[in-house]
């Protein structure tokens, strides 16, 4: 499976792998697995962190990339036309900015998201795929 992380999902696997569904636990620690971040996420984590929304294990987001290279997990950044054809993902009722790019990217790309947000469910019927 090619996969990409949602934000919760890397920090789960990172600090608390018991909240992970038992079958995305396995999928994140299957080699045979492309398991990949977004960039984005290191944006959202540092940005919940200055506001003190997480905490992060002794630790801040200036370690996340060390994290998830530790963890085999390949870092991917939006690529340009991914960022230049962001207005197409259409509006539903998730607004979250950090979700709804890492979303574009898993249909772009594409990538089955790894989440457990319900929420998110309304981007399938535009290409997305998700597993929990």
């Amino acid at each position: 499976m090619n996969c990409l992380l949602d934000t919760h999902a890397f920090l789960w696997a990172a600090f608390a792998p018991g909240k992970l569904s038992a079958k995305a636990r396995k999928e994140i620690r299957s080699a045979e697995n492309r398991v990949c971040l977004s960039t984005v996420s290191f944006w959202e984590i540092s940005l919940k962190f200055a506001l003190g929304k997480i905490d992060l294990e002794n630790c801040n987001p200036d370690d996340m990339p060390d994290i998830a290279a530790q963890m085999h997990i390949e870092v991917i950044q939006p690529t340009a036309q991914e960022t230049a054809t962001f207005h197409r993902l259409p509006k539903v009722k998730h607004k979250d900015p950090f979700d709804r790019m890492i979303i574009w990217q898993a249909i772009q790309q594409p990538l089955v998201l790894i989440s457990k947000d319900s929420g998110i469910a309304e981007y399938k019927k535009f290409g997305l795929k998700v597993f929990w």
